[in-house]
């Protein structure tokens, strides 16, 4: 019991009976006779107050302990799903910053705005060392097209320059070496001058500044012209044109197709090792598209160069020999300017048996159904 209290009259408190605790209210009283009395009123403790009474602290101590432990684990998964991404995004971005772009964003798991960010950093440093190798490219072509240019165009000057002297000098002596040595710089000017017109149109292409005529070309009626020109260029050849019995009709920029399929007859002519040289033209209608093969029964191109026969400048001898004339850029043009048409242009070829360069060009939509 609880102590005695003079002048107590409304005393609260909790007590431990024998491990059941009661919260009690105790009222204090003298008898009549000057002795002690008290009433007290009892009511059982509810199990949360017992429980924090006997167990309170080392609750706190537990939670406490949960506390710091679920901190520590929330702190080790931000650092591995946050700080260490954005870690190595810094280190990706100090690598690009010093130009170095041979490497590879480590992949995130997962689909939060992290790893988002992470795969869109990596495209971009795709895509920015793509740029950098199509820049490189460029760059390397530029210095290649300028040697080449200086190479084709120092060599008629050369011997334009060589013929004129030669007249000056006097070694040519007679009216007869004069007037050859004369017909000799003129041709090699002239030679310079059909370059230099085909630098300026290649170089125009390149730059998307060429303008483009396009109208209604009936495909047929075009190959039957340039059939019958070849045939009055180069009468000992063996020219076969066939056709379809249906019209094919594109939209095209009829000078530019003609002098893309003019140019391919002159190249088999060109490089023409045969006698009896035999040039087939065939046109045929594969679903919304019309193929046209030029054909020849050629020397051919090997395997090693086929696929650079349409690279600017190229010509199958290694030694840039023009004796055969040209520049090296009919094919690179004619491919630019099959490119404008949105077809393509492809060649396949046997040593020995002859090439054959094919165009595919898209019909006129009447032409498709």
């Amino acid at each position: 019991m609880p102590e005695y209290e003079i002048n107590n009259l409304n005393m609260r408190g909790t007590i431990d009976n024998q491990g059941d605790l009661f919260r009690y209210i105790k009222f204090d009283f003298l008898y009549s006779d000057g002795s002690h009395g008290s009433v007290m009123v009892l009511q059982p403790e509810n199990s949360y107050t017992e429980i924090m009474q006997k167990w309170g602290i080392p609750i706190v101590g537990i939670i406490l302990l949960f506390g710091f432990l679920v901190i520590a684990l929330l702190s080790y998964f931000v650092a591995k799903s946050v700080i260490q991404p954005i870690l190595h995004l810094k280190e990706g971005a100090e690598k690009i910053e010093s130009g170095n772009l041979d490497f590879e964003m480590e992949k995130t798991t997962g689909k939060n705005e992290i790893a988002t960010l992470i795969s869109t950093f990596e495209k971009m440093r795709i895509r920015l060392k793509k740029s950098l190798e199509v820049q490189e490219q460029y760059e390397n072509n530029r210095k290649e097209l300028l040697s080449n240019i200086s190479h084709d165009l120092k060599t008629p000057i050369t011997s334009i320059v060589g013929y004129i002297e030669g007249i000056q000098d006097g070694v040519a002596n007679t009216p007869e070496k004069q007037a050859k040595y004369l017909e000799i710089a003129h041709t090699k000017a002239k030679d310079m001058n059909a370059l230099i017109d085909e630098l300026f149109l290649f170089s125009k292409l390149d730059l998307h500044k060429e303008p483009f005529y396009m109208r209604s070309v009936d495909l047929n009626a075009l190959l039957a012209q340039i059939a019958e020109e070849s045939e009055f260029s180069f009468p000992d050849a063996q020219i076969s044109l066939t056709v379809p019995d249906e019209k094919l009709m594109t939209n095209a920029d009829r000078e530019k197709l003609k002098r893309v399929f003019e140019n391919l007859i002159h190249n088999s002519m060109k490089y023409m090792d045969k006698t009896q040289a035999k040039i087939t033209i065939q046109l045929e209608k594969q679903q919304d598209m019309a193929i046209i093969a030029f054909g020849d029964n050629g020397k051919g191109i090997s395997d090693a160069n086929l696929n650079a026969i349409f690279d600017r400048f190229y010509r199958e001898e290694q030694s840039r020999n023009s004796n055969t004339g040209g520049s090296g850029l009919g094919l690179s043009i004619a491919k630019q300017i099959v490119e404008e048409h949105q077809g393509r242009i492809w060649a396949t070829s046997e040593l020995g048996v002859g090439t054959a360069v094919c165009v595919a060009l898209p019909l006129k939509e009447e032409e498709t159904g």
